[in-house]
């Protein structure tokens, strides 16, 4: 198979990347939008005319120094779905192109797929194993049991974890995205001066629940005066909520992981898998269960194109390629990918 160009615009972070088939990384860009922070969140509109703008220059680049010609690749996987749906449009519209003129097989690929399978691109995992995927968007566990095989064990039946940092950021008047801010903030406070519900644990099952939880930090920081937190008070209020988050996720895995017992792994997936105090957690989860946690580097935990073009090798390897007919779906479920 020759090289793969991968392309991502579900959200608001525009990507190219090209990768070898053995998954080499022969050039990759990531350009993160900027102008959405002041709305506080993401404005499908404005992310949609950046994709628009700025892609098919990345694309080139990425091209240019891989030192190849559209004509050198062996085919175009591009994000379809899940996702805000003009960004979908551009890029599956520009892969598209791309693969038609130059008449390759295209890859219509599943935002989430895409996340499930970086693991095998970076540690070589092999089926079955569990992934639990956490970002702004989703929030789920799932059953790996092979490429456009899974099964969904739980999920987020409210806030996805990623918007509950982000929320949480906004209550303690940090910037817009929350959850590295968060993050750095909770590393001077005390997690234990705060009791934070822990929503669900202990409970069967493996869904997720954060509304009540993002509530009980709304709570604390209103008894402010006009909610205004020296800085102690908010690192202990941000401290305390990462704690909880982090022993739900714990929870939650381990009932995951007694409902999938021949899991080779414990694999965390998306933008909050790049948090240190919820990868410690898991991370210890994993041992107690014999097994590895494995995490991508943290520039592969966040959207990127380097897991599309992956994920475009591991299906054209199985002759999974898309007509050109296929069209952009803003919702798609990892588990309907059996039929796809």
């Amino acid at each position: 198979m020759r090289p793969v160009l991968g392309i991502e615009s579900s959200c608001d972070e525009t990507a190219a990347a090209v990768l070898a088939e053995d998954g080499a990384v022969l050039a990759e860009a990531v350009l993160s939008q900027r102008d959405h922070a002041r709305f506080g969140g993401v404005v499908p509109e404005i992310a949609a005319r950046a994709h628009l703008l700025h892609l098919p220059g990345l694309v080139t680049d990425v091209l240019s120094r891989a030192g190849l010609r559209v004509g050198d690749l062996g085919g175009v996987a591009a994000t379809t779905g899940p996702g805000l749906i003009g960004g979908l449009i551009v890029g599956s519209g520009l892969g598209k192109g791309v693969a038609l003129a130059a008449g390759l097989p295209f890859v219509a690929v599943n935002h989430l797929e895409a996340h499930a399978l970086t693991a095998r691109l970076t540690d070589q995992v092999t089926f079955p194993y569990l992934l639990l995927l956490v970002s702004g968007g989703h929030c789920q566990c799932v059953a790996v049991e092979g490429v456009g095989q899974y099964r969904r064990l739980g999920g987020t039946i409210d806030d996805a974890v990623g918007e509950a940092f982000d929320k949480v950021g906004k209550l303690l008047g940090l910037p817009w995205p929350g959850g590295p801010h968060v993050e750095r903030l909770a590393a001077d406070g005390d997690p234990a001066r705060f009791a934070f519900p822990r929503p669900l644990r202990g409970r069967p099952g493996c869904d997720f629940s954060f509304s009540g939880l993002k509530t009980a930090v709304a709570q604390v920081v209103v008894k402010f005066p006009q909610g205004a937190l020296a800085r102690q008070d908010a690192a202990d209020v941000a401290a305390g909520f990462q704690a909880a988050v982090a022993e739900v996720m714990a929870d939650r895995a381990r009932n995951a992981l007694a409902a999938m017992p021949g899991a080779r792994a414990l694999v965390v997936a998306g933008g909050v898998a790049a948090n240190t105090a919820v990868r410690q957690a898991l991370a210890a989860t994993a041992t107690a269960h014999g097994l590895p946690m494995i995490a991508p580097p943290l520039r592969l935990c966040g959207d990127n194109a380097v897991m599309v073009a992956w994920t475009g090798i591991e299906r054209l390897r199985l002759g999974l390629a898309d007509g050109f007919a296929v069209a952009p779906r803003p919702r798609w479920p990892l588990e309907e990918m059996a039929g796809a």
